[in-house]
């Protein structure tokens, strides 16, 4: 969306607007947040990094059995234990995907020997659980997934080749067997079922035969790869079987849901989001791709992307879900929304998207008593970012106070992006509040596909994904274009025109990928970028696990008001050529806004007590949060690289906190800004109050003032040991980083770092990660690797990296450790994990050997000494 101060519509706009109305009159039950939900989302502890997984509020996870040879990682016992620390409710462990391949490559000559063997691994897999100990509440069990197609479908792997739909004998009785053994082990376990591919008419005569034989499942279970007009009548549907059959009711997780087309695309997702959420049930996004990155949600191991902003705004409504009254209700690719109320804390949010153009929000039933005459008005844009690309806290378009009429608030809106969601924040009014401009200039988009292509090589790809075609993957316009490549003379020009003098946010949407000939011999795709011929500049685009998988380069460009031609070539006379392939979505440009990032606190996460007050004199937004001892206010804030931020807590009046980031205790919270560590990415900041009353104003989050001293040790400089040794890698920090470290203790590399204090410290690791395993259908294999980091000689602690997709593609990933005043030692090493048994190993290559490639190494104290 544009910005707001030349998009906002008077009466005289000739625009056709449709009209979102919010009913906040008519409640329709307590907020539920069961849309969040993940199939093989997780990959292990670490990757998606604790803050990612937490901030977006995952209730659900889905994921494979304990040593499973169908993907690797995702094992559920590995991931229990953190999902649970990180606020997760359950974990759905399909049993069937010990299996190999898909269909299930079940072993046994028969469908006899087939389902005993099967029965003993669930057996084992119930054993295992049980060593759990409180944890284990947390599981549930699903013996089938898509019966009809896998195990009692009609082809080679299955049963006896005749669907369980047609003759559903074998089918039932083999749940039933499943169901006994894993009650008889555990009598409190929880078991889901039937997990067919949807919600068919045959589930009805499954529910008779639970109900008759006492196998009824603890969770009803289905697939969801429809549309979010079909979430609502499928779960209708079911709920009125429920009632004729006299059961339930029964909870519900539409274990796999949406599409590519749909995945990563704010949206897209809130048209899902918003069924999922009236229907009142649990769901979990599908696995198309790639493990451990949250279904398209998460980039790298610590950032988010406008989906996972999406799913944190969701995750932060509270109260009671109402009315909302969609243009055209219940059908996909329109307007559609979900808002709640909180009359605790006076609030009401509305998160809606999904066309665009222009559109009136309504707001009715307006209590007086809750909002006053007049209501504060804050509305954020979650902009499409990409699958791999990493976006910023969500845009404020307007910070507005409007009067209440009759009950009523409208608020006309144009140039809404159909790739955008979008967050309106209603909050009592009328009392002083200073209004914010908005975050940024207006994005200004060009596609591709209308630039003007000069040389050979072009093509012209698409059309991508739409709703005829949801199997693949979203694109700006449609089309996106290659001819950038090793080889060629392709110039790419786009014709912009700036609205004014200043600095530009320039955003390159690109993608290689990573297993095509000419990317796989060198990394990342370099092409060189001109403005008006001048000011070259080389840039690297965005690695993907396949074509048009969408991530972005950016970089600052200054521009005058008016008309410029920015090029992207495949040769410059000054810097070279390109080496790889890469295709271009578009390229964004937004006026670049130098301020320092605002959170105020009254739309933050409250717990323990922390409530919203309205009457704080000098507070920056409508209210203030009110802390009594040990209440709490979290801020998910956003960093673009790890490094120093300029941090500032604003308070109201007397009282003390204790300032905590990351699940890090840093010290009281200060009056004045301090430089503190934070990570690229999601960071968790929290304040907690240690008197009995504390005033919270907002966060403010400033670039680096350079306060914290830091040191950086190049890998190829460390001691190396067996077969860790130095390799050249072009886009290594100076063309050299250190491989072979792993497959045992002795393959090791030591470094020496210095550290001016004593205490806690981030080990800022730049490293490379290109393993993947083979894959046995659609989905891309990838394989974290991991290191055993030791500090002085002490018990190391286990750090997961996840693919960079490339072994010349290096990123950063921070580990919190302690460290003493002066040198330091860190020792990296690595070894094959074995199974859960402590024994076998995996015999596809899904556990690596081996540490990633390291580069270097930066330390950086998390906060000033004088903080504590």
């Amino acid at each position: 969306m544009g910005d707001w101060r030349t998009t906002c519509r008077t009466k005289g706009d000739a625009v056709t607007a449709e009209t979102l109305t919010v009913d906040l009159g008519t409640e329709t039950g307590p907020f539920h947040g069961g849309a969040s939900g993940t199939l093989y989302g997780l990959y292990g502890d670490g990757v998606p990094s604790r803050a990612v997984v937490e901030g977006m509020y995952v209730r659900t996870v889905t994921t494979k059995a304990q040593d499973g040879i169908q993907h690797p990682g995702a094992d559920a016992l590995e991931i229990l234990p953190s999902f649970v620390a990180a606020g997760g409710k359950d974990v759905y462990v399909y049993l069937t995907d010990i299996h190999r391949g898909f269909p299930y490559e079940w072993p046994g000559a028969t469908g006899e020997e087939r389902l005993t063997a099967y029965l003993a691994s669930i057996r084992r897999q119930v054993a295992q659980v049980q060593t759990l100990g409180a944890l284990k509440s947390h599981v549930v069990y699903v013996p089938f997934n898509e019966p009809e197609g896998n195990m009692f479908g009609t082809g080679e792997w299955s049963y006896d080749q005749v669907s369980w739909r047609t003759e559903p004998g074998p089918y039932f009785a083999a749940w039933q067997q499943a169901y006994d053994l894993i009650k008889g082990l555990d009598p409190e376990a929880r078991i889901a079922g039937p997990n067919t591919c949807i919600l068919y008419p045959e589930v009805r005569g499954f529910l008779e035969f639970a109900r008759e034989h006492g196998v009824l499942p603890d969770v009803i279970t289905w697939h969801e790869l429809s549309s979010p007009d079909e979430v609502r009548r499928n779960v209708a549907k079911y709920r009125e079987l429920e009632r004729e059959l006299g059961i339930g009711p029964l909870p519900v997780n539409l274990n796999e849901y949406a599409h590519n087309y749909h995945l990563s695309v704010p949206g897209q997702m809130i048209q899902w989001i918003a069924a999922i959420e009236e229907s009142k049930v649990d769901a979990d996004m599908a696995y198309w791709n790639i493990a451990g990155n949250l279904n398209d949600s998460a980039v790298e191991a610590n950032k988010g992307n406008g989906q996972w902003w999406l799913f944190n705004a969701y995750g932060q409504l509270s109260g009671n879900t109402v009315r909302v009254i969609a243009p055209h209700p219940n059908v996909q690719y329109t307007l559609q929304g979900v808002a709640t109320l909180d009359r605790l804390k006076r609030q009401a949010r509305v998160l809606f998207g999904g066309a665009g153009g222009a559109a009136d929000l309504v707001i009715e039933g307006i209590d007086p008593d809750v909002f006053g005459t007049a209501a504060h008005v804050r509305l954020q844009e979650i902009p499409w970012s990409g699958q791999v690309g990493a976006s910023a806290q969500p845009l404020r378009l307007l910070d507005a106070e409007l009067p209440v009429t009759d009950g009523r608030v409208t608020l006309p809106l144009t140039d809404l992006d159909e790739m955008s969601a979008y967050q309106l924040i209603l909050a009592p009014g009328g009392h002083g509040a200073t209004l914010l401009p908005p975050a940024a200039g207006r994005r200004l988009t060009y596609e591709a596909e209308d630039a003007t292509y000069t040389g050979g090589g072009y093509v012209k790809h698409g059309p991508e994904g739409s709703p005829s075609d949801v199997d693949k993957f979203a694109t700006s316009g449609g089309h996106h274009i290659g001819g950038l490549r090793t080889g060629s003379d392709g110039v790419l020009a786009f014709d912009v025109e700036a609205p004014q003098d200043g600095t530009y946010d320039l955003r390159v949407f690109a993608n290689s990928h990573n297993l095509a000939d000419l990317v796989r011999e060198h990394g990342p795709t370099n092409v060189f970028l001109r403005i008006d011929g001048k000011d070259a500049r080389e840039l690297r685009l965005p690695l993907g696990y396949k074509w048009a998988v969408w991530g972005h380069t950016d970089t600052e460009v200054e521009l005058s008001a008016g008309p410029h031609r920015i090029t992207l070539a495949a040769q410059d006379p000054d810097l070279g050529t390109t080496k790889g392939d890469a295709v271009v979505d578009k390229l964004d440009l937004v006026l670049r806004d130098d301020q320092e990032a605002l959170y105020d606190a009254e739309f933050a996460t409250l717990d323990a007590g922390a409530r919203v007050g309205y009457a704080h004199l000098g507070a920056s937004g409508p209210g203030a949060v009110v802390l009594p001892r040990g209440g709490t206010v979290t801020f998910w804030v956003h960093a673009a690289d790890d490094g120093e931020a300029t941090v500032t807590v604003d308070l109201l009046g007397p009282g003390e906190g204790l300032l905590t980031v990351n699940g890090e205790e840093l010290g009281p919270v200060q009056r004045a800004a301090v430089p503190l560590f934070l990570a690229g990415g999601i960071n968790k900041v929290t304040v907690t109050g240690t008197s009995d009353r504390l005033v919270v104003d907002r966060l403010c989050v400033a670039p680096s003032r350079g306060l914290l001293p830091t040191c950086v040790a190049a890998a190829e400089e460390g001691i190396l040991t067996g077969t860790a040794r130095v390799t050249g890698r072009s886009y290594a920090t100076g063309g050299k980083a250190v491989d072979g470290i792993g497959a045992g203790p002795g393959n090791a590399l030591t470094l020496t770092v210095t550290a001016e204090c004593a205490g806690r410290h981030a080990l800022t690791i730049r490293y490379s990660n290109g393993e993947q395993a083979p894959a046995t259908h659609y989905n891309p294999d990838p394989v974290c690797r991991h290191a055993d980091i030791s500090v002085n000689g002490a018990a190391p602690q286990r750090v997961l990296f996840p693919t960079t997709f490339h072994f010349n593609n290096f990123w950063n990933l921070s580990v919190p450790v302690t460290l003493g005043q002066g040198a330091n030692t860190l020792t990296f090493s690595a070894d094959e994990l074995p199974d859960f048994d402590g024994h076998t190993k995996n015999a596809y290559g899904q556990r690596s050997a081996y540490a990633p490639v390291i580069d270097q190494v930066t330390v950086t104290p998390l906060a000033r000494g004088d903080l504590s």
